[in-house]
């Protein structure tokens, strides 16, 4: 099978499977997705719609965000990992928006990623969410499950990955494959033991293939 046929057969899967796949992070608009995407670095989405709430209340946008006091905005954010840096970065990013982009956040990887707290990543997903750019977020979850499938070879680095799927990605799909591959990783195919008994692509998966069928006709004797 070429890595055309695969994508092929992994676009009709999850077209099928997850018609409707979305972040799972709570947000109302571009602020609060930008300040959650923020905080769910190597954190889950679940503690981070825990958290937002109450931060959100307090600081319902940027300009008052941009006045917060460190340890007001440490506070309620304790919970989350790296409360510390976190905190910096928001107030950080707030206050560049605010002065530097005139109060609206900017909707280019480019300018996003000049933001304090915003990497690649947060950029390429707030870009594909809020406005379907065909920008590809890869976090740690389409990273695994791209090369495991087999639609990824030898990327050794999120950016690799991020090229070599957006090159076979058809680009009005590219926002919302990246959501595929999070969703199947997260519930799915998991880091220590992917449930490859509830996965639908195992005929065509390379993991599955060279590993877990070989493992279990080895212990066949076959």
């Amino acid at each position: 099978m070429t890595r055309k046929e695969r994508y092929k057969e992994v676009i009709e899967y999850f077209t099928k499977a997850m018609p409707e796949a979305e972040t799972e992070l709570n947000f109302e608009n571009t602020y609060q997705l930008l300040v959650a995407v923020i905080l769910s670095a190597q954190c889950t989405d679940k503690r981070v719609n825990m958290t937002t709430p109450a931060l959100f209340q307090k600081y319902p946008n940027l300009d008052r965000l941009s006045k917060a006091e460190y340890d007001d905005v440490f506070d309620l954010i304790k919970s989350i990992s790296f409360p510390g840096n976190k905190s910096r970065h928001l107030i950080g990013m707030a206050q560049m928006v605010m002065e530097k982009f005139g109060g609206t956040i900017p909707m280019t990887v480019e300018e996003l990623v000049q933001l304090p707290g915003v990497g690649r990543k947060t950029a390429n997903v707030i870009t594909s969410v809020i406005d379907n750019q065909p920008n590809m977020a890869v976090d740690t979850h389409v990273f695994r499950v791209s090369a495991r499938i087999g639609l990824t070879v030898n990327a050794k680095t999120p950016l690799a990955t991020e090229q070599q799927l957006v090159s076979f990605v058809p680009t009005d799909l590219v926002y919302k494959f990246h959501h595929w591959l999070i969703l199947h990783g997260r519930y799915t195919c998991l880091a220590r033991k992917p449930k490859c008994t509830e996965c639908g692509l195992t005929q065509i998966c390379k993991y599955y293939n060279k590993t877990i069928k070989a493992e279990g006709m080895k212990s066949q004797g076959v």
